[in-house]
């Protein structure tokens, strides 16, 4: 319809299709806002789901008994975990798709990062093995979206 009232109106040349193009990629982004904006399962919102993922973290942390091993293991496991979440807000945020693929990439080095620590407490405290398990599985996960997005990034570069 659009591309109709283009020609209708004699806007054939190439700046005028620059801005017919922009005008439709907007009303796309808008319109997938909208419509993500409006779902109801919070479990396909990242932001929100990373975000989740380091409150769960720290209410997880707060229950375990502090020793001289663990100490450093849950400071790092917590910066960790909760970096997932700031850095993907940053990439949302971002200024330029670069930018977009480094706090990206950064998220997904932080997902591999937080399951090293994971893995460090459970070996320290067997009793938590299943509870650090289910978090470990989550940051994989983190792990595998943030692959899938960096190198869709580079495939289109």
């Amino acid at each position: 319809m659009i591309l109709a009232l283009w020609r209708i109106t004699g806007l054939a040349n190439k700046a005028n299709h620059s801005r017919i193009f922009n005008f439709k990629f907007l009303i796309s982004i808008e319109f997938s806002m909208i419509q993500f904006s409006n779902n109801k399962n919070k479990e396909y919102d990242l932001e929100e789901r990373t975000a989740k993922f380091g409150e769960n973290i720290i209410e997880f942390v707060k229950s375990i008994k502090r020793d001289d091993i663990n100490r450093n293991i849950i400071v790092q496991l917590v910066r960790a975990a909760t970096s997932i979440g700031a850095n993907y807000c940053e990439a949302n945020a971002s200024s330029s798709r670069r930018d977009f693929r480094n706090k990206i990439y950064i998220c997904k080095k932080e997902a591999n990062e937080t399951k090293y620590w994971l893995r460090m407490l459970a070996k320290h405290h067997p009793e938590l093995k299943e509870k650090t398990r289910n978090f470990w599985r989550e940051a994989h996960e983190f792990h595998l979206i943030f692959q899938k997005i960096t190198s869709t990034i580079d495939k289109k570069v």
